[in-house]
């Protein structure tokens, strides 16, 4: 037996909040013009929020009005100055990432991961604290004594890679203090449900430790664009490439390749019948050609064929991406592979 530690963060959490702001104006300008070419950064803290980066579009956008939606949803009703700083992208990048050569948008190693713990193919305390989140944001909206901002980790014993226990579940979240008893007792059957449906008793619960959580957000914390990497991949159970995915149109490998390697692993996984799969991409800036692909698992290494190599230039992801139709703010809230 051992004892590991993995974190979530709800969509309240001022990082949370800046890579939902990111993704909300990718989305807007992909929407007008799927050949924009976005690496839209953001910074919030107290009064401001700040964007930045580099943006290269078609798109007409009305940033506030993008940036309040988000807000309104996540629960902050404050109203931010918004300080507009975007600029276009580097015409050196875009000899690179043109329609025609289509080579990756940035250098550097993306990890997908895969293992059959449960029907999601990921880690299970993984998936209880995304459910755990999921739940939160739904409660904060129904009952006005919890706020938008939190973060929840299961301390769990493990048996080789299996959660048998989780000894300690920790949660930080913020609330008018009004009825602490009852508010933590209504977070503890949450969490309790959850559990019970993959019979894990939790020995333990730490709630809020400093004994008050009522000042958040962003009069509490500053937040950045890309700062939960850990949270948007695999809670550290594999290996995450060092790119953050918020903000990033699909030419961004740092994004669609970690989304493709993710694809494959969970191919790979139900083909060989393994525990668990990872997968690691590499690419050269401009270059439209994988340099490498590694693919590890409970049984070794994997052996892989040229086809792969084809199937993992940006040209072919981006493809495979825009039959998912997928919506980035979506994939932002919770961390991104609960699918």
């Amino acid at each position: 037996m051992k004892l590991y530690s993995n974190e979530i963060v709800f969509r309240g959490h001022p990082d949370k909040v800046c890579d939902q702001i990111s993704d909300a104006l990718l989305d807007e300008f992909l929407k007008g013009d799927k050949h924009s070419r976005c690496g839209i950064e953001v910074s919030g803290g107290k009064h401001a929020i700040y964007v930045t980066g580099e943006v290269t579009s078609k798109s007409k956008v009305d940033i506030n009005k993008v940036i309040r939606k988000v807000l309104r949803d996540v629960g902050y009703h404050k109203d931010y100055y918004i300080i507009n700083d975007l600029g276009v992208q580097s015409s050196d990048i875009a000899l690179g990432t043109n329609d025609e050569v289509m080579g990756a948008g940035d250098q550097g190693q993306m990890f997908g991961y895969a293992c059959n713990d449960t029907k999601e193919y990921l880690p299970l305390a993984q998936v209880i604290l995304q459910k755990l989140s999921m739940e939160y944001d739904k409660l904060r909206i129904k009952d006005k004594r919890f706020k938008s901002d939190g973060k929840a980790q299961i301390t769990g014993y493990y048996d080789g890679n299996k959660l048998v226990k989780i000894k300690t579940f920790t949660i930080s979240y913020q609330n008018d203090e009004s009825n602490r008893e009852e508010t933590d007792n209504i977070i503890k059957d949450i969490v309790l449900k959850i559990c019970k449906k993959y019979n894990i008793e939790v020995e333990d619960f730490l709630i809020n430790p400093t004994g008050r959580f009522e000042i958040g957000g962003f009069e509490g914390d500053a937040g950045l664009t890309g700062r939960k990497i850990l949270v948007d991949n695999y809670h550290s159970f594999s290996k995450v490439g060092g790119g953050a995915f918020s903000g990033k149109d699909p030419t961004k490998v740092d994004r669609s390749a970690a989304y493709k390697a993710r694809e494959l692993a969970v191919r790979i996984l139900k083909e060989h019948n393994l525990e668990w799969c990872s997968i690691q991409l590499c690419y050269a800036i401009g270059i439209d050609k994988p340099l490498s692909i590694n693919i590890e698992s409970n049984v070794g290494n994997i052996e892989v064929d040229d086809k792969l190599y084809k199937e993992c230039t940006p040209r072919n992801i981006i493809k495979d991406l825009d039959l998912l139709n997928i919506k980035y703010y979506d994939t932002a809230k919770y961390g991104h592979f609960i699918k």
